[in-house]
């Protein structure tokens, strides 16, 4: 009986130990064990990248129990702070806040150092928001229709971008080789410049993301004609889209999204899912993104990894479709 005490007593030792051993090796305890946890985002700072990623680095901080903390590496589109991603090691200690780029970039930018389907683990899917067309206050096009008519009557209709091959040139593209409409395309160095020249009209027309354009037609500098999005703007509501404008479907998001590693373990994956959509749940996080213009997606992982492949897939026929190349 002794003995047969002391065995039961050894196996209830050992399924305890087991125990704390699987919740330390593979249950939620596993990971984070230590800091910090980086946010690459992929862009310079000041961008709506790096508005991004900070705004998310404090939930995730005090939701994880260690520092977050939110590093720029810019450059090549985004491509750059998104190869050193997908190089890094798949511990679930570093992460890539990428842009609407990554989707074009594939296609875009030849020898791509990463492959984006099998070397990135979407986590989740941020947020999107429209682009907007804009001219400056004193412009002859009240409407889209103006714009539309003058590329008709085969005017030089203009239109700046923050860049060759960035989603506002793509979706312009899109738009006039789909419906027989002819315009210039003048590309920029960034989101400044477009928008410096956009005011002083030294460009009849800029496309750019709510972010970037939204404080001057707020100030009446700029005056919005229409959203690239299926449903108007919540930042803009007054804005028709460019569905309601006559093109129905057209659908060109900016969007941002959250991306690791692709051999990060599973379970640290589904963790780091589930502490964005809880972040992303919190009101005051929800509104600080909705101050930049953007609508929050949230959601599995499966769903980003979807939404991401469907945007290669379109912008990169469009880039091919229109010979595009990079800057």
């Amino acid at each position: 009986m002794p003995i047969r005490r002391h065995l039961f007593g050894l196996f209830i030792a050992l399924g305890v130990v087991s125990g704390v051993l699987a919740q330390t090796t593979t249950g939620p305890s596993a990971w984070p064990t230590r800091g910090p946890i980086k946010l690459i985002a992929v862009f310079p700072p000041g961008g709506s990248v790096d508005q991004v990623a900070r705004i998310l680095a404090q939930p995730l901080q005090a939701q994880l129990g260690q520092s977050v903390i939110v590093e720029n590496k810019g450059g090549a589109s985004g491509s750059i702070g998104t190869a050193a991603v997908a190089a890094a090691a798949p511990d679930g200690y570093t992460f890539a806040v990428v842009f609407d780029t990554h989707g074009v970039n594939p296609a875009l930018i030849p020898n791509l150092p990463f492959d984006s389907r099998k070397d990135l683990a979407p986590i989740a899917l941020l947020g999107t928001s429209p682009m907007v067309l804009a001219t400056f206050a004193g412009s002859e096009y009240k409407t889209f229709g103006d714009v539309v008519a003058a590329a008709n009557a085969k005017k030089n209709v203009g239109y700046g971008s923050i860049g060759s091959g960035s989603l506002g040139h793509l979706a312009m593209a899109l738009l006039g080789k789909n419906n027989s409409l002819e315009w210039t395309h003048i590309p920029y160095k960034g989101g400044g410049p477009l928008i410096n020249d956009a005011l002083a009209g030294h460009v009849p027309l800029s496309i750019g993301s709510v972010f970037l354009t939204k404080p001057h037609i707020d100030s009446k500098r700029l005056r919005a004609l229409a959203v690239t999005t299926p449903k108007r703007s919540a930042s803009l509501p007054d804005v028709p889209t460019l569905a309601e404008s006559g093109y129905p479907g057209f659908d060109a998001p900016a969007w941002w999204a959250i991306l690791a590693p692709a051999k990060t373990p599973p379970e640290v994956l589904q963790r780091m899912n589930e502490e964005v959509n809880k972040a992303l749940r919190n009101p005051e996080i929800a509104k600080k993104l909705e101050a930049q213009g953007i609508e929050v997606v949230g959601g599995s992982a499966e769903a980003a990894r979807s939404f991401i492949n469907r945007q290669v897939d379109i912008w990169g026929k469009v880039v091919k479709d229109n010979n595009i190349k990079a800057e």
